[in-house]
C-alpha cells in the first residue's frame, strides 16, 4: 500500500498528490510515468511523475479527474493508500545541452513538461516555457514553471488571463522574431500537439512530443497503447512516451482514444451509482456535465 501524504486541489478537477514511494521517488527521471491501481476492483492507469522528493520519499502526481478511476482517485484524502504503484516506466526524457529549448505545456500536459524544464535547464540550456489553457482557471503551475524557466509565456483560450490565444500562436510569434530554437518540447492534449508539430515542421525545427494513448498493463505485453511513428508501430508504454512529433500519425492516435467512449461512459454511470462514489466525486462529475 501507497500512503497519499498531501492532497491539493489546483483548479477545477485538477489535483496534486503527494504519495509515499520512496523506491520510485530515488528512480525516476523527466518523462517517466506510473502506473496505479486504487483498489482490487479498479483498473490500472498512467500517470506521469511531475515531481519527486528522494529525500522524503515522495512523488507528486498531478492529473485531471476525466473518467471513472480518476474521479475515484480524487476523493481520496491525505492519510488514504493506493493498493498498486509501478515505475518508474517508459524511457526518460533525452536530456543534454541542445541550446535554446522551448517547453510547451497544454493544459494538464503543464505537469509532464515541468520535471523536463528542470532537467533541461539544469543540463545547460536556455530555456523558454509555453503554458496555456481554456481559461484563466485551468491554467496549472505558472509558479514553478517561471522559477524553473529563463523565460515563462503564459496564454489562455478565452483571453481571461495574459493574453488571448494558444500555445502555437505564441510559438510562431518566437519564431518570426528570429530567436534561435534547437529543440521544442510540446505535451498536451493531441489538436495542441498536432497543431504544434504543423508549425515546426515548416521551419525544420526538431519537436518532441509525449503521447497519452490507453494503456492497460503499461509494459509492452498487452499493446493497446500502440502507435504509428514513422510508418512504424511503436508502444508509448516501452517505446515512449516521447517520439518525434513530425513522425506522429495523429490521426490515428486520436481515432484509437475515442475507441472506449461507450465503456468509459457506462463505468461513469456505474460508479456513480456506487456508493464508492464520494461527496466530492458526484461534485466533479457535476462539473463535467
Amino acid at each position: 500500500m501507497y500512503k497519499i501524504v498531501k492532497r491539493e486541489e489546483l483548479s477545477s478537477c485538477v489535483y496534486r498528490f503527494e504519495i509515499e514511494a520512496p523506491l520510485i521517488a530515488r528512480a525516476r527521471k523527466p518523462g517517466q510515468f506510473v502506473a496505479i491501481r486504487l483498489d482490487e476492483q479498479g483498473e490500472r492507469f498512467p500517470l506521469t511523475i511531475c515531481d519527486a522528493d528522494p529525500l522524503k520519499g515522495t512523488l507528486t502526481l498531478i492529473y485531471q479527474s476525466v473518467g471513472k478511476s480518476t474521479v475515484q482517485f480524487a476523493g481520496l484524502q491525505a492519510g488514504d493508500s493506493i493498493l498498486d504503484i509501478v515505475g518508474p516506466l517508459g524511457k526518460p526524457t533525452h536530456i543534454e545541452k541542445f541550446g535554446s529549448v522551448v517547453c510547451i505545456g497544454g493544459g494538464i500536459g503543464v505537469a509532464p513538461v515541468y520535471p523536463i524544464v528542470q532537467g533541461m535547464k539544469r543540463a545547460g540550456n536556455k530555456v523558454i516555457s509555453i503554458i496555456g489553457a481554456r481559461t484563466k482557471d485551468l491554467l496549472i503551475l505558472e509558479n514553478e514553471m517561471r522559477a524553473a524557466s529563463d523565460a515563462l509565456l503564459v496564454t489562455t483560450d478565452d483571453g481571461s488571463y495574459i493574453r488571448k490565444g494558444f500555445v502555437s500562436d505564441v510559438l510562431k510569434e518566437i519564431i518570426a522574431r528570429g530567436d534561435k530554437i534547437d529543440l521544442v518540447v510540446a505535451i498536451g492534449p493531441v489538436p495542441m500537439m498536432r497543431v504544434v508539430c504543423n508549425v515546426t515542421r515548416e521551419y525544420n525545427l526538431k519537436t518532441m512530443v509525449s503521447l497519452n494513448p490507453i494503456m492497460l498493463d503499461a509494459t509492452g505485453m498487452c499493446g493497446v497503447c500502440r502507435v504509428t511513428v514513422g510508418g512504424k508501430t511503436q508502444f508509448a508504454c516501452v517505446d515512449g512516451p516521447e517520439f518525434d512529433g513530425h513522425l506522429v500519425d495523429f490521426d490515428e492516435l486520436a481515432k484509437r482514444l475515442r475507441t472506449y467512449l461507450t465503456e468509459e461512459k457506462r463505468a461513469m454511470e456505474h460508479y456513480r451509482g456506487s456508493p464508492r462514489c464520494t461527496d466530492l466525486a458526484r461534485e466533479a462529475l457535476k462539473q463535467e456535465k
